[in-house]
């Protein structure tokens, strides 16, 4: 079991930027690779990015692709997401997730993580 915590979601103009993070309690961060997600209202929830177990791989959505930049602290058992040249159409409630990292490859599929936090809501301001 993991306890997953997001923090850093709030109220921002476009093009401005936030950085979410995403503290994890209990058994070994290192263990799992993550994920981070949104759902908007009346949207289902998709992935915007994934990092593996030890940092070395990485996958975004289209939507976030160089603006969005995922990152981990093994240490700090914490996972982030650096959102920059945010959009209104970034606005969503932002999750972060865990499973399994031994797995191979990055899941992309909400249904493949067995974790989930709270979730933090993100609005950008046009």
């Amino acid at each position: 079991q993991v306890q997953l915590v997001e923090f850093g979601g709030g109220l921002v103009q476009a093009g401005g930027s936030l950085r979410l993070s995403c503290v994890a309690r209990g058994r070994t961060f290192s263990a799992y690779a993550m994920g981070w997600f949104r759902q908007a209202p009346g949207k289902e929830r998709e992935i915007v990015a994934a990092i593996s177990w030890n940092g070395d791989n990485t996958y975004y959505a289209d939507s976030v692709k160089g603006r969005f930049t995922v990152s981990r602290d093994n240490a700090k058992n914490t996972v982030y997401l650096q959102m920059n040249s945010l959009k209104p159409e970034d606005t969503a409630v932002y999750f972060c997730a865990a499973t399994d990292g031994l797995r191979p490859g990055l899941r992309r599929s909400s249904n493949e993580y067995d974790f989930w936090g709270q979730g933090t809501q993100v609005t950008v301001s046009s």
